[in-house]
């Protein structure tokens, strides 16, 4: 009984000595990590990151989890991306109106890092900044970290429900109406554009929330499929499985550092009835797809180098 006392106190004093030690070594990481951000990524870094939390503290948090302070970390190592590793140009940005608004991008890359470059360049580059509400996949939201991971940093299953909730909420929503069909396509169909899905002009329309159309350039090829294991996807349960021959070689995990350009159109306003029947619906869709096709088409005829 004696010694069982003595291990019980032993354990309770290691753990009051133990607690002070890990959060020092916490706080001490924090700042080297801060320190690091300042001279990457400039001192404005600290700045726009700290409006993003300062909105959603005065709105009393996010009802979908999304947690600022967070996502203030992962944001390093993406603003890192934007600016030092795809050295990305952004054009127009100025056309993001205030307020509630959706944009609508082409979707490509196999990994859907062009979504988190169209993000930085709101948090890094928009005056104000913005967060970006990602709509994202269901099959996403049933990987365990992944899952975690969107949710904390702001993203949301793309359902009518929630990007109707959002915009009622002000944000700014990001849409790929191509969806799987157009971040899985292979090199042989880089830039064209796929066939969109309609939801979003449906919403734009019920909510009367302006339509931004994006164009980016630079993720077709930062990992070049050349087809899909079909037949292995659907054993292992998903949408799509690209083969990449890039990953076979020596750091082939890294994407390519091609160079992203990113292109914001003027926004496009949509009346009508949201209910109308899908051939007058497809009409407006057709409008937003061709405005941004046809924005990849200059961009890519201005373009001397797909790396410079």
């Amino acid at each position: 009984m004696g010694q069982r006392t003595a291990l019980l106190r032993l354990a309770e004093s290691a753990r009051h000595d133990v607690a002070p030690l890990a959060r020092r070594l916490v706080a001490a990481a924090r700042g080297a990590v801060d320190r690091l951000a300042e001279r990457t990524l400039g001192a404005d870094f600290d700045d726009r990151t700290g409006k993003i939390r300062d909105y959603y503290a005065e709105r009393g948090g996010d009802p979908f989890g999304f947690d600022p302070v967070f996502t203030r970390y992962t944001a390093m190592f993406g603003a890192a991306l934007h600016r030092l590793y795809f050295r990305t140009e952004v054009h127009g940005i100025e056309n993001v109106p205030a307020g509630r608004a959706l944009l609508i991008a082409n979707h490509s890359g196999q990994v859907p890092i062009d979504g988190m470059m169209i993000a930085m360049a709101m948090l890094m580059d928009a005056d104000p900044p913005r967060s970006v509400r990602s709509m994202v996949e269901k099959w996403a939201q049933t990987l365990p970290f992944v899952s975690m991971l969107f949710s904390r940093t702001g993203q949301v299953v793309g359902v009518p429900e929630n990007c109707r909730r959002l915009l009622d909420d002000g944000e700014l929503i990001l849409a790929f109406p191509e969806g799987i069909r157009g971040i899985s396509k292979p090199f042989t169909k880089r830039y064209q554009l796929e066939e969109f899905g309609s939801g979003f002009l449906r919403l734009a329309i019920e909510t009367g929330a302006p339509v931004v159309p994006v164009a980016v350039i630079g993720a077709e090829e930062q990992y070049v499929s050349v087809g899909s294991a079909e037949q292995l996807a659907r054993s292992l349960g998903m949408p799509v499985l690209p083969v990449i021959p890039q990953l076979l070689l020596p750091g082939g995990l890294l994407p390519l550092p091609t160079k992203y350009r990113i292109y914001f159109g003027e926004p496009l306003r949509f009346d009508g009835d949201p209910d109308d029947d899908d051939d007058a619906i497809e009409q407006k869709v057709w409008l937003v797809r061709q405005t941004i096709q046809n924005m990849l088409n200059r961009g890519l005829r201005d373009r001397k180098s797909v790396f410079t």
